[in-house]
């Protein structure tokens, strides 16, 4: 019986080939990140407070595509490392807001250098690599229309259980 519809060699699916990039990715920042003492989860919401400070954790959660549940243990490692500072919001105590401290911000220049290692890792010019992420940023937002929102399935990241 010869089947109808075999499956694509995992080596010729784009969902692998992004996966696969993903994890080689944070394999190049990891030195740099332990040197840092953050894990890749921690330095992705750094990066959102780096950008605007001050944010509740929901709102973080829905930037990262994760659950609230899933970011606060998270959040509690960075407060615990003096990193980030989380507080309820006087006009609403149901909500935590996190903001930065002094150290949290001081990390951001030194965090500047795992640009850096991606380009050195890639070999690609800062506008290939800049083309290419506009591109998969395009592919990921029409996946997430198409299925109705980013906040349908979230998942753990790696090291942050």
């Amino acid at each position: 019986m010869v089947e109808e519809n075999p499956p694509v060699p995992l080596e010729d699916q784009l969902c692998y080939a992004i996966y696969s990039t993903g994890i080689a990715i944070q394999r190049a920042y990891k030195p740099l990140l332990d040197a840092l003492g953050l894990t890749y989860p921690q330095y992705l919401v750094l990066n959102i407070l780096w950008r605007e400070d001050r944010q509740a954790v929901g709102r973080i959660a829905e930037q990262l595509a994760l659950e609230s549940s899933t970011l606060t243990p998270l959040l509690k490692r960075l407060e615990a490392s003096g990193l980030v500072r989380r507080n309820r919001n006087p006009a609403n105590e149901r909500q935590v807001v996190v903001d930065l401290t002094d150290a949290g911000r001081a990390l951001r220049a030194r965090a500047g250098c795992l640009g850096d290692a991606l380009l050195a890792a890639s070999g690609q010019s800062p506008a290939a690599l800049s083309d290419l992420n506009r591109e998969v940023g395009h592919l990921r937002d029409a996946i997430y229309n198409h299925i109705g929102g980013w906040n349908l399935v979230a998942t753990e990241p790696d090291g942050e259980r």
